[in-house]
C-alpha cells in the first residue's frame, strides 16, 4: 500500500471534523435535535410547522457547501473504480442499513458516540465492521478493484 503524501491533508481533515462537530453541537444546543442526516432528510417531507425551516436550512447547507468550496479551491480529482450495478447496489445496501440501524453514520457515529450512547456504539461498530468485511470480500475474495 502506498500513501499519496501529496494528497494527505491532515489539517483540512481536522478542520472539517471540527466543523462537523461544531455544527452537530450547535444544532443540539440551540435546537435540541440530533444532526442525523437520514432522519432530517427522511422527515423533511412529512414535517410541518416550526421544524420545517431548520430542516430545509440544514439540507440546503449540505447541498450548497460543495458549491461554495468550488469558489475557493479547484475541484478535486474524482476517480470511481466501480460500475453502475456496484454503485446502485452499494446505495441500496446503505439505505437498507440506515433503516435497520435506525439512523446513519452521522446520527450514530458523530452525534450518538459523543453522547456516549451504547446503541450508537453498537450501530457504529456494525457499520464499520460491515464495511471492513465488504471491502475484504470485494478486493481479496472476489478480486474487484
Amino acid at each position: 500500500m502506498d500513501i499519496a503524501w501529496a494528497q494527505f491533508t491532515p489539517w483540512t481533515a481536522l478542520a472539517g471534523g471540527a466543523l462537523i462537530g461544531a455544527a452537530a453541537a450547535i444544532l443540539l444546543l440551540f435546537n435540541g435535535r440530533i444532526a442525523g442526516i437520514s432522519g432530517i432528510l427522511g422527515s423533511l417531507l412529512t414535517t410541518r410547522g416550526s421544524d420545517l425551516p431548520w430542516r430545509i436550512a440544514f439540507i440546503s447547507g449540505l447541498l450548497l457547501a460543495p458549491l461554495l468550496w468550488l469558489l475557493a479551491a479547484e475541484r478535486p480529482a474524482i476517480e470511481i473504480n466501480a460500475g453502475y450495478p456496484a454503485l446502485i447496489s452499494a446505495g441500496l445496501l446503505v439505505g437498507i442499513g440506515t433503516r435497520y440501524g435506525s439512523g446513519c453514520t452521522s446520527g450514530h457515529g458523530v452525534c450518538g458516540l459523543s453522547r456516549f450512547s451504547m446503541r450508537s456504539l453498537v450501530a457504529t461498530l456494525s457499520f464499520m465492521g460491515a464495511g471492513f468485511v465488504t471491502v475484504y470480500i470485494i478486493r481479496h475474495l472476489i478480486g474487484g478493484a
